[in-house]
């Protein structure tokens, strides 16, 4: 089955080209660009480097959310567009289950995490089990500091992962001490790749009802909420 994975919910823009088990091609970066203006090239440029045609695709991948509002829907819409004009199946994904794959082989509690902003991540728990990566806790948006207290209860090694670890790292260290445990730099970039992997495992939705899954309201959702109470 080949597959075709695309990420464009935060920073990170990646898409990547998998067969079965074997990575055929992967493309990412980490700037802050325009990812509606990049994505189709960047497709379009992986697959002419790895001689695929969109006719041979078998499955559409995408981070469904959480992240940038903006990027979520660039990524899910071209996903959409491309599965139903393909007539191909289409896979969600979190991007915090797939950034958590990244702590492969860590032995404890994996925390992916994107900034929310206000002392707020959009974060899940993980942990590896007999080889299968596991949802400890579903992923939601929450004030990480009450987090960080409740892992420390656990008093267990736990791994953090991604891009934005580092603006909470005093935090992480002051509350969890040598529990804490900071990947590598190099692990901390979401994979299009491990994304696709991940969409292998899953069932397809139905690409017409499929929706992002932002983990929160838009602030003009919110602020039509509030004006309807009053």
């Amino acid at each position: 089955m080949k597959v075709l994975a695309i990420d464009t919910s935060n920073d990170v823009m990646g898409v990547a080209i998998v067969d079965d088990n074997k990575v055929i091609g992967e493309l990412i970066t980490n700037v802050k660009k325009n990812h509606s203006v990049r994505l189709m090239p960047a497709i379009e440029k992986l697959l002419n480097e790895t001689d695929v045609k969109v006719s041979e695709l078998d499955r559409i991948v995408v981070a469904e959310g959480p992240g940038s509002y903006t990027g979520v829907r660039i990524g899910v819409t071209v996903a959409k567009t491309l599965a139903w004009s393909l007539n191909i199946e289409l896979v969600g994904v979190s991007g915090l289950e797939s950034l958590a794959y990244n702590g492969r082989y860590f032995n404890g509690l994996i925390v992916p995490i994107f900034d929310a902003r206000r002392g707020q991540v959009f974060t899940g728990l993980y942990q590896w089990n007999d080889g299968m990566l596991e949802s400890v806790m579903s992923d939601k948006m929450v004030i990480f500091s009450e987090l960080l207290t409740e892992l420390k209860e656990r008093n267990e090694p736990v791994l953090f992962v991604g891009n934005d670890v580092d603006l909470h790292r005093e935090l992480i260290v002051d509350i969890l001490g040598d529990n804490a445990i900071i990947a590598n730099f190099v692990q901390n970039n979401p994979r299009p790749s491990e994304l696709a992997g991940c969409g292998l495992l899953k069932q397809p939705v139905d690409v017409h009802s499929f929706v992002p899954n932002y983990l929160r309201l838009a602030e003009a959702e919110a602020n039509w909420l509030k004006a309807q109470k009053k």
